[in-house]
């Protein structure tokens, strides 16, 4: 008998979705932070930091997000 076995990777690809469990208002904080693996806390305080500094384009860019991007 042959032990040949066919490569299978060990993870999935990884995929931009909208997290269920981590979420307080759509879940895009959530997903982002999940997908480049760091805290979800830290993105939320960065994008409410950008938003009450002046920049209103995170607001815009995050309900583009939530419309665009799909449920995990």
């Amino acid at each position: 008998m042959s032990s040949y076995e066919p490569y299978h990777p060990s993870s999935a690809p990884r995929r931009l979705v909208r997290t269920r469990a981590d979420k307080m208002v759509g879940g895009v904080c959530g997903g982002f932070a999940a997908y480049l693996g760091i805290d979800s806390n830290l993105l939320r305080i960065l994008l409410v930091a950008a938003v009450v500094l002046g920049f209103g384009t995170p607001a815009i860019a995050y309900l583009v997000a939530w419309a665009l991007m799909p449920q995990a």
